[in-house]
C-alpha cells in the first residue's frame, strides 16, 4: 500500500479520462467532468464542467483522498449548477462512497459519484421549474374556468336577482315614459292648429245655420232650392 498503488491508480485513470486529466504536482492532478444537461431542460446552455482536483496523502487508500471541487477558468454561470454554492454539498454526497471504499483505489468511483451526484441535482431544479409552471398555468386554467361557470342558486341570490329585476324593469318603464312625454311636447311644437274649414252655404243650410252666418258671393250657387224660392216670391 501507499505510493506504488498511487502510482497504479493514476496510470489506470490516464488511460481512462487521457482527455480530461492534468497533473499538477507527483501527488496531485484534477480530472475535468462534463456534465449532461436533463433532457427535459428547456434551458439551452453549454454543458457545464466540474474540476476534481485529487491529492493522495501518504497512507491513500487507507486514508481518505483531499478532494477540491471548482470550475472551468472564465466558464460562464450556468442555470442549473453554481459551483460556488453547490460545491459543499456535492463533496458532502461524495462521503458515504469514501467510507465504503477505504482500503482500495476510489478515484474513478469517486468522479462517477460526483457527475451522478451532480446530474441529479440539476434535474431536480428542472423539475421544480416545471412544477411550477405546471402550478401557474393550473391557476390560470382554473380562473379561465370560472368565467364559465354560472351562480349558484339559493334564497339569497335568488332574491338578489329580483330586486335587480324589478329595479332595471321600472327603469326602463321611466324610460319609456319620459320618451313618449317628449315626444308629445315635440309634437305639438310643430305648428299652430290648422285652421277651421270655412263652410259652404249650403253645408250651413243644411246644418241649421244659415241665418248665423253670412254668405259669400261664390256661394250664392250652392244654396238650397228652397231658397232660391223664396228669393222669387219676394
Amino acid at each position: 500500500m501507499g505510493r506504488e498503488d498511487q502510482t497504479e491508480e493514476r496510470e489506470v485513470l490516464d488511460s481512462i479520462f487521457p482527455d480530461e486529466i492534468t497533473d499538477v504536482s507527483d501527488t496531485s492532478y484534477r480530472i475535468s467532468i462534463t456534465l449532461e444537461a436533463p433532457e427535459n431542460d428547456e434551458e439551452e446552455a453549454q454543458a457545464p464542467v466540474l474540476v476534481l482536483q485529487v491529492t493522495y496523502p501518504e497512507e491513500y487508500p487507507d486514508v481518505a483522498p483531499e478532494l477540491a471541487l471548482s470550475g472551468p477558468a472564465d466558464a460562464p454561470k450556468h442555470p442549473r449548477l453554481d459551483i460556488n454554492e453547490d460545491r459543499d454539498r456535492l463533496l458532502e454526497a461524495l462521503q458515504p462512497t469514501i467510507e465504503e471504499n477505504m482500503g482500495m483505489a476510489m478515484v474513478f468511483t469517486l468522479v462517477s459519484a460526483l457527475k451522478e451526484s451532480a446530474e441529479l441535482l440539476m434535474s431536480e431544479r428542472v423539475n421544480a421549474v416545471h412544477a411550477v409552471k405546471e402550478m401557474e398555468a393550473a391557476k390560470a386554467e382554473e380562473e379561465e374556468n370560472k368565467k364559465f361557470q354560472g351562480t349558484v342558486v339559493n334564497r339569497e341570490t335568488f332574491l338578489e336577482w329580483l330586486d335587480k329585476f324589478k329595479k332595471e324593469a321600472a327603469e326602463e318603464e321611466q324610460r319609456k315614459k319620459e320618451e313618449k312625454e317628449a315626444e308629445e311636447k315635440k309634437a305639438n311644437k310643430k305648428g299652430p292648429a290648422k285652421e277651421e274649414k270655412k263652410l259652404t252655404g249650403k253645408q250651413l243650410w243644411e246644418r241649421g245655420l244659415a241665418g248665423k252666418a253670412d254668405f259669400d258671393e261664390e256661394d250664392e250657387d250652392a244654396l238650397p232650392a228652397a231658397v232660391e224660392k223664396v228669393k222669387i216670391a219676394a
